[in-house]
């Protein structure tokens, strides 16, 4: 625990921490406005993967597929997957900083709630994991496999869930400090 609240606590300042969530912020909003809206051109309205946070089956991946088409999946697998596989490591790196800034406001970056820290390098892992699995199963179609997708689903779902739960930490955190600024 020491080690990782030494490391974390050398990289806090609050210019670094906004830089660092600016770029973060950048790369999202560019796939979220650019490469998936492009994507999802070629999929008749159907959700790309990475967007589907209960996950998915078989029969929706082959759908999917077959809907993106030739064009639509090169595009996938040409532009959306690579910025995404930048923005998993961008993400775990902001929002642990982010994170153990406003812990260290509270004065709680020395506790056992440092491990809280650590769940946006779980949530990116999973991410890496899902894309890893998307582009298998890209260069798979139309041969697909069922294991693969059921896998690469599982990552999706944990990426949520572990995402989600990240969120709600952050909120609560910033909720506890609004009071006590507020109360001061």
């Amino acid at each position: 625990m020491h080690t990782i609240e030494k490391g974390i606590r050398r990289h806090i300042q609050g210019k670094k921490v906004l830089l660092l969530f600016t770029l973060t912020t950048i790369v999202y909003l560019t796939m979220i406005l650019i490469t998936i809206p492009k994507v999802m051109a070629y999929a008749s309205g159907k959700p790309l993967l990475d967007i589907m946070p209960l996950g998915y089956d078989l029969a929706y991946v082959n759908a999917l597929f077959d809907a993106l088409g030739t064009k639509g999946r090169a595009a996938y697998l040409h532009e959306q997957i690579p910025l995404d596989m930048i923005y998993p490591s961008l993400f775990a790196i902001s929002y642990c900083l982010i994170l153990s800034f406003f812990l260290n406001k509270l004065n709680k970056l020395k506790t056992t709630l440092i491990v809280l820290c650590l769940l946006p390098f779980v949530a990116g892992a999973m991410d890496y994991a899902e894309n890893i699995g998307i582009i298998a199963l890209l260069n798979d179609y139309p041969k697909i496999s069922d294991r693969t997708v059921t896998i690469t689903s599982y990552f999706s779902l944990l990426k949520s869930m572990v995402t989600t739960l990240y969120f709600l930490i952050l909120i609560s955190s910033l909720v506890i400090l609004g009071i006590k600024t507020l109360r001061k």
